[in-house]
């Protein structure tokens, strides 16, 4: 999986934001908000990861079990899949 070319993550005022650019502006009107985690996993997907990649991303990072681990990367990956964000 990746994320889609157009859409890009930003860090404003401490927050981290994706907002869309060039083409996909006129296709994506919105702004999401990430919090930790979510960076992580985009910075991720950035470079292509798979799903069991971003699992392992979030177990070396945070003292959860695998099953957590794999139910929130995968609600992750579904809420920018829902999105239009990934290919």
């Amino acid at each position: 999986m990746k994320v889609k070319d157009g859409f890009i993550l930003r860090e404003v005022a401490g927050n981290f934001i994706v907002v869309a650019v060039g083409g996909a502006v006129k296709n994506f009107n919105a702004v999401i908000t990430l919090n930790e985690t979510g960076v992580l996993l985009w910075r991720a997907l950035e470079k292509g990861a798979t799903q069991d990649e971003l699992v392992k991303v979030i177990l070396d990072e945070y003292d959860i079990d695998e099953t957590t681990a794999k139910a929130d990367v995968l609600a992750f990956i579904n809420k920018l899949q829902g999105a239009s964000l990934l290919v």
